[in-house]
């Protein structure tokens, strides 16, 4: 076997040990000896690949987010319905994420911005900035008309909307989590049906206080 292939079979290998490790014990729980010893690595080569558990899970994340493209572009080339398509996209994660759903509410934990793992941290920007990209390629494959004046906005609100919906879903004890199923059909209805409302030229006064409102709130993050 070539090094290279070596490498990242042992790099692979830590990553898919860790990730066993963090379901099983929990997050911080586990230590990096812990996953060494498990992997039958010696913890210096665990430290080589991955210098802390952190860095394990923004690798767990960059998996995910290049394991899922490819799905995502596939789904939602069926449909140029903006309801199906947000749809599509936020199942695919849900599907996705399932077997590591505890894990995720343990990781949930870390929102302050200031936390490297923190979904709005500087430290995944570039990931968040591929998950909106996303969002603008549901908006402009479907046959929904967005204002010009919300368009900018609208990938990053749909991303927070699905922020909410992961939120809510890891901390859902209910059956297999059918309340959040049933919050993910009833909210998806308004949030297509604010959208289509908000083209409405008598809404424009109001949408202008919106956009207002959005530029404020996201400041140096705006489109």
């Amino acid at each position: 076997m070539k090094p290279k292939a070596k490498s990242e079979e042992t790099r692979a290998l830590i990553l898919d040990t860790a990730l066993g490790l963090f379901r099983k014990k929990g997050f911080e729980e586990t230590t990096m000896r812990d996953v060494a010893s498990e992997a039958g690595v010696a913890l210096g080569a665990a430290y080589y690949y991955y210098d802390s558990k952190h860095s394990i899970v923004m690798a767990f994340y960059g998996r995910a987010q290049r394991e899922m493209e490819p799905e995502i572009r596939s789904r939602m080339t069926r449909s140029t319905s903006l309801e199906k398509r947000l749809r599509t996209l936020i199942e695919v994660k849900f599907d996705y994420f399932l077997p590591n759903r505890e894990l995720l509410g343990a990781l949930a934990s870390h929102a302050d911005p200031h936390h490297p793992l923190s979904p709005f941290s500087e430290e995944t920007r570039e990931m968040r900035e591929q998950e909106i990209s996303y969002f603008s390629d549901v908006i402009e494959g479907s046959k929904q008309r967005v204002t010009s004046d919300l368009k900018p906005y609208m990938p990053r609100l749909l991303w927070l909307y699905q922020m909410g919906l992961l939120m809510f879903w890891v901390y859902d004890r209910s059956r297999n989590q059918k309340r959040t199923q049933l919050l993910f059909d009833k909210s998806l209805q308004i949030v297509v049906g604010l959208i289509r409302l908000s083209s409405f030229p008598l809404l424009k006064p109001i949408r202008k206080l919106i956009v207002e409102l959005l530029e404020a709130i996201f400041g140096e993050d705006k489109p």
